[in-house]
């Protein structure tokens, strides 16, 4: 096998233990902090600090990532790959052993302040996987993490009822080790560091600013924040959305995880297919049909009428989503100067977890006065204003614009 296949295969399963790690907790966390090891009594207080210790994870995530992009670009992806993957296998363990809320919040800022995985996975196979198979390669990687995500909560719930809660800290901690052990002994990357090393060491805000002069990349950033701002914003008001549409309480958690997971399901499944399309007829085109129709089928998200319309709708949108990040990993690989690659996609990343920060607060806001329907009728006009963007920045004198950053960097 190649060595950029065997890249491939070892990072998919290290993205996907990694995002069903994070998300294996979802399901159980309030009833984790009822537990008796942590205490709490009061059902306002629990469900405040449930939401807190959830964020808290996000918030830092959002603030260092580009630092570790800095040091990916000058030390390497595969160490920042392993920092990452050893480092939150020690936290996610050090979780089971937690006896306050502070304890679990403090934990899951560690967790953000160290974590990275995803961007130097996507930074390492990009920068070490052919360029004709580089759609192919995106969407394959993106579908691990989109299945760690999918089946986390539903492992998470079925190891809580059959082990209890602590042991699924222990067993998440254990699955990343092992990752990164695997990660360690089997992952190659191209990398001269004495050639990094020679590079001018400009600062994050430096970085930044030289990377903001490329048009293409800031609107690439601004579709992987509005991704998951539509993804996660009406998350947490789908199960009262299935309520409303349901009519009744028998198996209203069944119905209410399912069409929270339906896009998620058709996203693992289209991601590689288009990306593997966006190889053959362009990247460019995949994201623009993609975000369109992606906002198309969220305006029906708003007026259906039984629980089975939307979950059609859910999956079909999936389908588009699925063309989305892989299409935009490629891209920013392209639009990158060289040496800058791991800045670029940590500061993705950082984009990713600020749509999982804001996204929920905008959508409750929002609802409050439109009602959940509105939710999807924003997150359709803002994916449209984000298609035409996207066209008008990636066609207009892309090459020329990259072409003359690199020349200016160097």
């Amino acid at each position: 096998m190649e060595q950029w296949k065997k890249n491939l295969a070892v990072l998919w399963v290290g993205q996907f233990l990694v995002m069903g790690g994070m998300t294996m907790i979802i399901p159980f966390m309030s009833l984790y902090l009822q537990s008796e090891q942590i205490g709490m009594t009061n059902k306002h207080e629990i469900a405040t600090w449930a939401g807190i210790i959830f964020a808290g994870n996000f918030v830092t995530s959002f603030l260092f990532q580009p630092l570790w992009g800095k040091l990916s670009d000058r030390y390497g992806r595969k160490m920042m790959l392993l920092r990452s993957g050893f480092g939150m296998a020690v936290v996610m363990t050090l979780m089971g052993f937690a006896t306050s809320p502070w304890h679990l919040l403090l934990l899951r800022m560690v967790n953000g302040t160290i974590s990275g995985f995803n961007p130097a996975a996507v930074s390492l196979v990009s920068a070490n996987t052919p360029k004709s198979r580089m759609g192919f390669a995106m969407g394959t990687l993106q579908s691990g993490g989109i299945a760690g995500t999918i089946l986390g909560p539903f492992i998470g719930g079925l190891l809580a009822d059959a082990v209890g809660y602590q042991p699924i800290f222990y067993i998440t901690g254990i699955s990343l080790f092992a990752a990164s052990v695997l990660a360690y002994f089997v992952v190659k990357e191209s990398f001269n560091r004495e050639k990094a090393a020679a590079r001018p060491n400009v600062s994050v805000i430096q970085g930044f600013k030289q990377l903001s002069r490329v048009p293409q990349l800031m609107s690439l950033f601004a579709v992987t924040f509005l991704l998951q701002f539509a993804n996660i914003g009406p998350m947490p008001l789908m199960p009262l959305y299935v309520q409303q549409l349901h009519g009744t309480d028998v198996n209203l958690a069944f119905w209410a995880g399912f069409v929270g997971s339906a896009a998620g399901l058709s996203n693992m499944i289209a991601s590689p297919l288009l990306g593997r399309l966006s190889d053959r007829i362009g990247q460019e085109r995949v994201l623009g049909i993609s975000l369109i129709g992606a906002a198309v089928l969220f305006i029906p998200q708003a007026f259906v009428h039984s629980v089975w319309q939307l979950l059609l709708c859910r999956l079909l949108q999936g389908c588009f989503m699925g063309g989305l990040i892989p299409s935009v990993n490629a891209l920013v690989r392209r639009f990158t100067p060289d040496g800058m690659e791991g800045r670029s996609f940590s500061l993705n990343s950082s984009m990713l977890a600020l749509g999982n920060m804001v996204g929920p607060i905008v959508g409750g806001f929002v609802s409050g006065w439109t009602g959940i329907g509105g939710v999807f009728i924003i997150s359709a006009v803002l994916f449209v204003v984000n298609a035409l963007w996207v066209r008008r920045t990636l066609v207009s004198g892309a090459r020329r614009n990259t072409g003359a950053l690199r020349r200016g960097s160097s």
